[in-house]
C-alpha cells in the first residue's frame, strides 16, 4: 500500500509578511507554468494543470470550477493571425452592402407604409458576415468541403445587397423587397424562405430558435451521411448565426448537449450578442455574454469571445491592463449599452470613472476614445476567432461576439431600444449615414432613394467575385441535383394487398413490415433513413435494430444486457436508424436533415420518423412548418393514432386533432388508412411522387395499434389504388341496392370497425348501408374547394363536380350520408357545403380518458350504436323514418339520452 506524503505544516508569519511570500510564492508558480508553456506547449501546460487539478481535489482542496472566463477576448493578441484580406477594400465593400440594406428597407416602407424590414440586425452583423462570405463560407464548388450557412432571419436585407453587389440581382428586383405578387415580376421574400426563392434560400430561420437546433442536426447529419458511405467525407462546416436574445427560446438550446456527446466538431454557432431583444434588452443587470459562456461551456462545447475591437489591446497590454479587467468584470449589459449609445464623453466619465483608469487614457482625445470598439466589428478579432472554430477538433464551437444592434446607424437606432423596430430614417439621418460610410451619391441621390452600385467592373466587385470563386461559388445558393432512384413498383407491395390471411396485425405493425421490407431492397434501402425519439418497442420496430443498427459516431464500446437474444441493442458507426431520445424536436430536426439531404447533398434519403401521433403536430408544429418552407420529403408517421385506440393512457396521450393541425400546411398531405394495403399504396405513391417525379410534399399518416384482420384489397385494384391517394374509395357496396332505406357510411383509420360493425345492426331496421373507406379528408376538401373556385371564376360553363361529390351523387350513392372518425368532427365536417346533401358527422370531440377501447368509443359516441343512431336520426330528418323508430333505436341500443355530451366533459 502507498501511503501519500504528509503535507508540511505552514509556519506562522505576520499577515504582512504572509502577504509578500504569497505574492513570490504565486509569482514563482506562473514562472514555472510560463517555462512549461515555452517548453512544452500549451497542450502540455494544460495536462500539468489537470494534473494538479486532480491532485488537489484527492486531498480535500475545493475547486471552483468556473464556467465562465475574464471578460475578455478568448484569442489575445499575441496570437491573433495576420489577416488575409484587403482589409481597406473590405470596408468600402461593407460600407456600399450597408447603405443598399437600409436603402432597400426604407424605400420599401416609402412605397408601402408599413411592408416592414429591419434594419439594425444587419448593421450589427455586418462584420461577422463579411468576414465569412470573404474568407470562409464555401459554395458548391467546394464539393464535400461545401459549407451550410443558417442566416439570422432579420439580416436578409443585407445579404440581398451582397448579392445585387455580385450581379444575382438588379435593382428592379431590390426595389420588390417584400413585394412578392408585383405584376412586374418576382419580388424578394421577407425572410430566408426556401419556398419562395427555391434556388436561394436553404434554411428558413426567422421563427427564431429553430435555426440553432436544426443547424445541429445537419451537423451530425453530415457525420451520418459520411460514416454510412452515402457521401464523401470532407471539411463541411455547419454556420449557424443567432442572437442573443434568440438564446431564451427552448429549442435554441436544446441540442447543446447532444453536439458535445456527438462530437459535432463541423457545428460553428456565431452568437451575435448585441445586448438587445426585438424591444428591449436581454440581461441588462448582467452580462449576457458571461451567462452564455457558461452555459455552452458547461454543455461542453469549445467557446471562443469576441468582446473587444483592437484599440482596447493598448490598454490590455499595459501594466493597467488588470485594472481594465476588473472594470470590465464590473460592467453590467446596460451600462454597457449607454456608452454604445452615448459615446466618448459618456465612455471617459462613466468607464474610466476612477483616478488610476483615468491615468491609462490620460494622453487620449475622443477620438481615441470612439474606437474602442466591440469585438465583433473589427475583422481581425473575427478572422481570428473563426480561423480557430474552423481548425478546431473533437467538440463543437460557439463564437460569441459582442456588437452593438443598429451600429452605424446613427442616434435613432444605434444601441437603443427601439433598433429592432426602425425600417424609416429621415433625409438628414440618411445623408449622415452617406457620409459616414462615404459612397459617392449626391445630397440629390440620397433623397431619391438611390441604390448604389461601383460597376461590376470595379475593385469592389471584382474582389468580392474573386473571393467567392476561391470558396466555390455564390452563397446562398440552393440547387436541387441529385440521382433519381428505381423505387419499387406495386408488385413490391402485393403481399400487402393480400390481406393477412386471418392474422390480427395493427396498421403500425403493417407499417414496421412495409418499412422492414423497403431497408431489404437493393435498390432504395440504403436511402431509407428510420428515426424514432425513443420507444422503438412500443412501435415494433425493435426487430429492426439488429439488422440495420442504431446509428453511433462512437460505435458499440459495450456488450448491451440483451446480446444473447435475437433482438438485442445494437448500435454501429454505420447504423440506419436514427433513436434520438427523447425529444420530439431533436427526432424532427433530424428528420429535416434527412428530408433535405436531396438538396443540400444530392444524396435521396428518405426519413420515416414515427413518433406517438399525440406528441406529433402539436409539439412539433413549428418545425413541421420550416420542414414545409425547406421543401423537405419523407414520412411522418402518427403512431398509436385516433382518440381511442391507445387504451388506458388518457387525456394527453389521446390523439383526436393532429389531422386537424396537419391541415393547415399547405405541402403536407395528411392520411388516416384503415387498412395494410392502403398504406401499402400510400407509401409506394408517396416515394415516387417525392423522390422520382420530384414534388416537394411530404406525408404525415396515422397508423394505429389494434390488431384486426387485414381484409384483402376490393376488386379493380387501380380504382382502389385511385382512390386512396384521392381521399376516398367504395370498400364495401350495401348488400341490398334495392332496399328502400340507404345509407352511405363513411369511416377512416380506427373508426371502420364501428362503420362496418353499423351496417349489420342496421339491418334489423331496414337499412341497407355502403361502407366508404375515407383516407384523407384534406385530400377530398382541397380538391372540394379547388373546384368550387373554378365554378365561381367560369359562371356561364357547366360546372366542375369535385371527386367527393362524385362518388357521393344521389343517383349512385343513395340515401344518407353519416361520417364516423377517432378524431374531432371538423375534420369530415368540412366537407358540408360540398356535398348535394348534409354529412352527419360523428368524432372525439372534448377531453380523452383513462379507458379501454370499448367504453372510450361509448364515450365519445363513435362506436358501432352511435353510428346507427345517427343515421336513423338522419333518416328521420329526411322524413324516410318516424322518431319512433329512433326512440325505439335508442331503447335497443342502450342509449341514455340524458347523458352529458363528452365535449363538455
Amino acid at each position: 500500500m502507498t501511503l501519500k506524503p504528509p503535507i508540511p505544516p505552514r509556519v506562522s508569519l505576520p499577515d504582512t509578511q504572509r502577504e509578500e511570500l504569497n505574492k513570490l510564492e504565486t509569482q514563482e508558480w506562473i514562472d514555472s507554468l510560463a517555462y512549461v508553456l515555452a517548453d512544452g506547449g500549451r497542450k502540455r501546460s494544460a495536462e500539468l494543470l489537470e494534473a494538479l487539478d486532480a491532485w488537489a481535489y484527492d486531498r480535500g482542496v475545493p475547486i471552483e470550477y468556473k464556467q465562465s472566463t475574464p471578460y475578455i477576448n478568448t484569442i489575445s493578441s499575441g496570437r491573433q493571425p495576420e489577416y488575409p484580406g484587403d482589409v481597406e477594400l473590405e470596408r468600402r465593400i461593407r460600407n456600399i452592402i450597408r447603405w443598399n440594406a437600409v436603402v432597400m428597407v426604407v424605400k420599401a416602407n416609402k412605397a408601402s407604409d408599413g411592408i416592414g424590414g429591419h434594419l439594425a440586425s444587419y448593421a450589427s452583423s455586418a462584420e461577422l458576415l463579411e468576414v465569412g462570405f470573404n474568407h470562409f463560407f464555401r459554395g458548391h464548388g467546394a464539393g464535400p468541403n461545401r459549407d451550410l450557412v443558417f442566416y439570422q432571419g432579420h439580416i436578409s436585407p443585407g445579404i440581398y445587397s451582397r448579392s445585387f453587389l455580385e450581379g444575382r440581382f438588379d435593382e428592379a428586383q431590390l426595389n420588390r423587397f417584400r413585394r412578392e405578387l408585383s405584376p412586374d415580376g418576382p419580388g424578394l421574400s421577407s425572410y430566408p424562405h426556401p419556398w419562395l426563392m427555391p434556388d436561394y434560400w436553404e434554411f428558413p430561420t426567422v421563427s427564431m430558435g429553430l435555426g440553432p437546433l436544426q443547424a445541429i442536426y445537419q451537423a451530425r447529419f453530415i457525420k451520418y451521411l459520411e460514416n454510412r458511405g452515402l457521401k464523401e467525407k470532407g471539411d463541411a462546416k455547419v454556420w449557424a448565426f443567432m442572437g442573443d436574445g434568440e438564446m431564451d427560446e427552448p429549442q435554441s438550446v436544446a441540442g447543446l448537449r447532444f453536439a458535445a456527446y456527438e462530437n459535432l466538431d463541423n457545428i460553428i454557432f456565431v452568437l451575435n450578442a448585441n445586448l438587445q431583444r426585438l424591444d428591449g434588452p436581454v440581461r441588462a443587470n448582467s452580462k449576457v455574454i458571461q451567462e452564455f459562456e457558461a452555459l455552452f461551456r458547461g454543455a461542453g462545447w469549445n467557446v471562443i469571445k469576441v468582446v473587444w475591437g483592437s484599440k482596447w489591446d493598448e490598454l490590455l497590454t499595459q501594466e493597467g491592463a488588470p485594472l481594465i479587467i476588473q472594470r470590465f468584470e464590473k460592467m453590467v449589459d446596460g451600462e454597457s449599452q449607454r456608452y454604445a449609445a452615448f459615446g466618448a464623453k459618456e465612455l471617459r466619465e462613466q468607464f474610466f470613472n476612477t483616478p488610476e483608469l483615468q491615468q491609462l487614457i490620460a494622453e487620449w482625445q475622443d477620438d481615441d476614445l470612439a474606437q474602442l470598439n466591440r469585438g465583433g466589428h473589427d475583422v481581425h478579432k473575427v478572422y481570428a476567432a473563426y480561423q480557430a472554430a474552423t481548425q478546431h477538433k473533437g467538440s463543437p464551437t460557439v463564437i460569441i461576439t459582442r456588437t452593438v444592434k443598429g451600429y452605424g446607424l446613427g442616434e435613432s437606432a444605434e444601441a437603443r431600444n427601439v433598433a429592432h423596430q426602425v425600417k424609416k430614417l429621415d433625409a438628414s439621418a440618411l445623408t449622415a449615414l452617406r457620409d459616414l460610410l462615404e459612397l459617392p451619391l449626391t445630397d440629390e441621390q440620397v433623397e431619391h432613394l438611390e441604390f448604389y452600385h461601383p460597376g461590376m467592373d470595379s475593385p469592389e466587385v471584382q474582389y468580392v467575385l474573386k473571393q467567392r470563386e476561391k470558396l466555390g461559388g455564390f452563397v446562398p445558393s440552393r440547387v436541387v441535383d441529385y440521382p433519381h432512384p428505381t423505387v419499387p413498383d406495386g408488385k413490391f407491395y402485393e403481399e400487402f394487398a393480400a390481406g393477412s390471411g386471418g392474422r390480427e396485425v395493427s396498421t403500425t405493425m403493417a407499417a414496421v413490415s412495409i418499412l422492414a421490407k423497403l431497408l431489404r431492397d437493393k435498390e432504395i434501402g440504403k436511402y431509407v433513413v428510420p428515426i424514432v425519439p425513443d420507444e422503438a418497442r412500443t412501435f415494433g420496430m425493435d426487430a429492426l435494430v439488429p439488422r440495420v443498427g442504431i446509428y453511433s459516431p462512437r460505435g458499440q464500446t459495450y456488450t448491451p444486457v440483451d446480446s444473447g437474444s435475437l433482438m438485442y441493442y445494437k448500435e454501429a458507426v454505420d447504423g440506419q436508424m436514427l433513436e434520438e431520445g427523447i425529444t420530439e424536436d431533436g427526432a424532427m430536426a433530424s428528420w429535416i436533415a434527412a428530408g433535405t439531404a436531396y438538396a443540400h447533398h444530392g444524396v435521396p434519403t428518405i426519413p420515416f420518423f414515427m413518433l406517438y401521433s399525440m406528441f406529433g403536430m402539436q409539439r412539433v408544429g413549428d418545425l413541421v412548418w420550416a420542414a414545409a418552407d425547406q421543401r423537405a420529403r419523407g414520412f411522418i408517421l402518427g403512431a398509436t393514432a385516433g382518440r381511442t385506440t391507445l387504451a388506458g393512457e388518457g387525456l394527453q396521450h389521446q390523439d383526436g386533432n393532429s389531422h386537424l393541425q396537419a391541415y393547415v400546411v399547405p405541402n403536407l398531405k395528411a392520411y388516416d388508412p384503415a387498412f395494410a394495403y392502403e398504406l401499402a399504396v400510400i407509401f409506394e405513391q408517396g416515394i415516387q411522387r417525392m423522390f422520382v417525379d420530384g414534388l416537394d410534399e411530404f406525408y404525415y399518416v396515422t397508423i394505429d395499434n389494434e390488431n384486426e384482420v387485414q381484409p384483402p384489397m376490393p376488386q379493380d385494384h387501380d380504382r382502389v389504388r385511385d382512390g386512396v391517394m384521392r381521399g376516398m374509395y367504395l370498400f364495401q357496396p350495401a348488400e341490398d341496392k334495392k332496399a328502400k332505406l340507404q345509407a352511405q357510411l363513411l369511416a377512416g383509420g380506427p373508426a371502420m370497425g364501428a362503420a362496418l360493425e353499423a351496417a349489420e345492426l342496421l339491418k334489423k331496421y331496414g337499412v341497407a348501408a355502403s361502407i366508404w373507406s375515407v383516407t384523407s379528408y384534406k385530400e377530398l376538401h382541397q380538391d372540394a374547394l379547388l373546384s368550387q373556385r373554378w365554378n365561381m371564376l367560369h359562371p356561364t360553363e357547366a360546372p366542375k363536380e369535385s371527386y367527393v361529390a362524385g362518388l357521393l351523387n344521389e343517383k349512385d350513392a343513395p340515401g344518407v350520408l353519416v361520417s364516423v372518425s377517432d378524431y374531432v368532427k371538423l375534420g369530415a365536417d368540412g366537407l358540408n357545403g360540398h356535398l348535394s346533401r348534409k354529412l352527419w358527422t360523428l368524432g372525439t370531440d372534448g377531453f380523452g380518458r383513462s379507458e379501454a377501447r370499448t367504453e372510450l368509443r361509448d364515450f365519445f359516441e363513435v362506436d358501432a350504436k352511435h353510428v346507427v343512431l345517427a343515421t336513423l336520426y338522419a333518416l328521420q330528418r329526411e322524413g324516410k323514418v318516424k322518431g319512433e323508430v329512433v326512440a325505439q333505436a335508442l331503447a335497443d341500443l342502450g342509449i341514455d339520452p340524458e347523458r352529458e355530451a363528452p365535449v363538455l366533459r
